[in-house]
C-alpha cells in the first residue's frame, strides 16, 4: 500500500495546490506541509518549487509522480484480481475510463448500467471529452481504458475495435436548406455551416471524407465552431446552419422533426470506434469490460 506521505504528494501533484489537496484530504494546510517536507527530507531533493502563484513539480517530484501512478495502477489492479479469487461478483476495484462524447453520450450508457449491475462494488469514473484530450489522458495514465474516434499512428497506445457509426448532414426543419433535402457535394461550400470544435472525432471524420471529395475545411462558409454534440445539436435547432452529428445523437430529433436529414451525393461517412489502452498495460478488469461492452451490442 502506498504510505500517507505518498498519497498527499500525489493529490499535491495531482492538483498542483497544497490548499486543494488539503480540502480533498480533510487535512489540514500544515499538515499537508509537514507531509512534503518529511518526504523531501526522505529523498533529499526538493520535490516542488514555486513559481509566483503556483507550485511545479520538480524534475524529481515528476519522476515520483510517475513513479506512484504506476504504483496505483498495479495496486488497484491486484484489489481487483484478488477479490475476484473470492467472490467475482463481488469483486472490488477501480474502472477508470475515458471516452469521446458520442460514445459517452450515446454507447456508454447501457454498457456502464449493465456493468455496474453485475459489479456493484467496482467504483467506476469516466472521463468525458473529445478523442484528442482522452487519448492525453491515456498517455499521462490518467485513465486506464479509452474508447475514441478512429486509429491515430501512436505507438504507445494499443487498439481494439469496438463499433462503428455513421455522421450524417442535418439542419433545422425551418432552416431554407431544409427545401431541398438532396444536393451536389460542391453545393456544400455555398451554405452556412457549424462544425465541432479541433480534436473531436466527428470533425476529424468530415475533413477527410471531403478531402476526398477535393474540399477543404477552408473551402466552408463555417459560421461558429462549438464544443461538444449536445451544444452543436441545439445550435442547429435554433439556427440556419448545416451541421454534421452523429446519427445516434440525432434519432429522436429527427423521429419528433425537428432536425431534417439532408443528404449529399457522393458524402457517405462513417467511423469506427475503438477501446484504447496503454502498449503492453491491461488488466482483467478492463478486459472483462471490453467483453461485456461487445457482448451488449452483439458484436
Amino acid at each position: 500500500m502506498i504510505s500517507t506521505r505518498h498519497e498527499v504528494f500525489f493529490q499535491v501533484a495531482t492538483e498542483k495546490s497544497f490548499s486543494k489537496a488539503a480540502l480533498t484530504l480533510f487535512i489540514s494546510q500544515p499538515a499537508i506541509s509537514k507531509h512534503i517536507k518529511a518526504l523531501e527530507q526522505e529523498y533529499k531533493t526538493k520535490l516542488f518549487e514555486r513559481k509566483g502563484l503556483h507550485i511545479e513539480l520538480t524534475e524529481a517530484g515528476s519522476l515520483l509522480y510517475e513513479k506512484l501512478l504506476e504504483v496505483k495502477n498495479i495496486q488497484e489492479q491486484t484489489i481487483h484480481d484478488l477479490s475476484i479469487l473470492t467472490n467475482a461478483l463481488q469483486a472490488e476495484g477501480k474502472l477508470k475510463l475515458g471516452a469521446s462524447t458520442t460514445v459517452a453520450l450515446y454507447i456508454l450508457p447501457k454498457v456502464l448500467s449493465m456493468f455496474h449491475k453485475r459489479h456493484p462494488n467496482i467504483d467506476i469514473t469516466l472521463l468525458n471529452r473529445n478523442t484528442e484530450t482522452v487519448l492525453e489522458a491515456l498517455i499521462n495514465k490518467e485513465i486506464n481504458l479509452g474508447i475514441v474516434e478512429g486509429h491515430s499512428k501512436l505507438s504507445n497506445v494499443d487498439y481494439t475495435p469496438f463499433i462503428t457509426d455513421r455522421v450524417i448532414a442535418v439542419c433545422s426543419r425551418n432552416s431554407p436548406i431544409a427545401q431541398k433535402k438532396k444536393y451536389k457535394i460542391t453545393d456544400i461550400v455555398n451554405l452556412p455551416i457549424a462544425l465541432r470544435e479541433r480534436g473531436s472525432g466527428t470533425l476529424a471524420a468530415l475533413k477527410i471524407m471531403l478531402e476526398e471529395q477535393g474540399i477543404k475545411e477552408n473551402n466552408l462558409l463555417v459560421k461558429v465552431k462549438l464544443g461538444g454534440t449536445e451544444a452543436l445539436k441545439n445550435f442547429i435547432i435554433e439556427s440556419d446552419c448545416l451541421g454534421f452529428l452523429p446519427q445516434r445523437s440525432v434519432i429522436k430529433e429527427i423521429k419528433y422533426g425537428d432536425l431534417v436529414e439532408v443528404y449529399f451525393e457522393g458524402l457517405k461517412i462513417e467511423r469506427s470506434f475503438y477501446f484504447i489502452q496503454r502498449q503492453g498495460e491491461t488488466s482483467n478488469l478492463n478486459k472483462e469490460f471490453i467483453k461485456k461492452a461487445k457482448t451488449i451490442y452483439n458484436l
